[in-house]
Formats: C-alpha cells, structure tokens, sequence
C-alpha cells in the first residue's frame, strides 16, 4: 500500500471546519485531530432534540458523518479533496445527555474510496454511553475547482 504524505491536516481541518456552517449552528467543536481519527464534541442543546426531548437522528447522524469525513483528511494529500458518497447508521439508544462525543476513524484507506466507521457517546454523570454507530463511504476529490479543503 502506497502510503500519503497528508501535510499538516491539523491546521486543514480545523481550516475547513471552520468553514462548516453547520457544524457552527449546532454548537460543534472539533475537540481531537490525530492520524487517522477525529472527534467531535457538542453540547446538549434543547433546540436540537425531537419531540422527546432527546437528541435528534439527524444531528446525531450529521456529527458523525462530519467525524468521519474529517478522519478521511488526515490520509489524503493536501491538494485533494473528499465528499461522502454514503453512510449507514445505526442508533443504539436514546441521544440523552449533558454533552455528546464523536469519533470518526479510518477503517480502510484508499486512493479513490476510504472507508470510515463512527462512534457516537452521550456524556453526563456516569461513564459515557453509546448511542449510535455509522460506517461511511467518501471519495477522493481531484481537479474540481467546486470542491476545495
């Protein structure tokens, strides 16, 4: 396997994480960058629950997606780019808690396709507790002037 020299991905994703508007509007914070994995952190918010009163599906599934994209930066080049092409998740018990973790990590690198898994944990008092999990697809972008960082 060809290893790629990824450059500085600390700086390039907390960059372009930046540049996530809606990571922003729900509170997120990238709490963790290393080879290979990122985390994202977000605080309990009433706004972003159901109708239960639990964190929704979606936001759930929207953080995971962003941890595991991130993680995707950390093996490419810096002059590539990655979308997601498609993601299962599976929601393993209700979103309740004071604040939330993250956690995207490379499952299989690639060329063209990288393979990435997610970990969602609500946090509060006790040990933290696994609400969700997610395996997502991305694609290696080149040459697209519409797709950068």
């Amino acid at each position: 396997m060809t290893i790629i020299d990824p450059g500085d991905f600390d700086e390039r994703i907390r960059r372009s994480f930046q540049n996530q508007n809606a990571m922003g509007m729900l509170g997120a914070e990238i709490s963790r960058i290393q080879q290979g994995m990122v985390e994202i952190e977000l605080p309990f918010d009433p706004k972003l629950t159901q109708q239960h009163g639990f964190l929704h599906s979606g936001v759930i599934s929207a953080a995971l997606e962003t941890a595991c994209t991130y993680s995707a930066y950390t093996v490419i080049a810096p002059d590539v780019s990655i979308l997601t092409i498609e993601f299962k998740v599976n929601l393993m018990s209700p979103g309740r808690g004071e604040r939330f973790l993250f956690r995207g990590e490379i499952t299989k690198p690639g060329s063209t396709i990288i393979v990435a898994d997610g970990r969602g944990y609500a946090v509060g008092d006790g040990p933290a507790k696994l609400i969700a999990s997610m395996t997502s697809s991305m694609m290696v972008i080149r040459n697209r002037q519409d797709v950068v960082e």
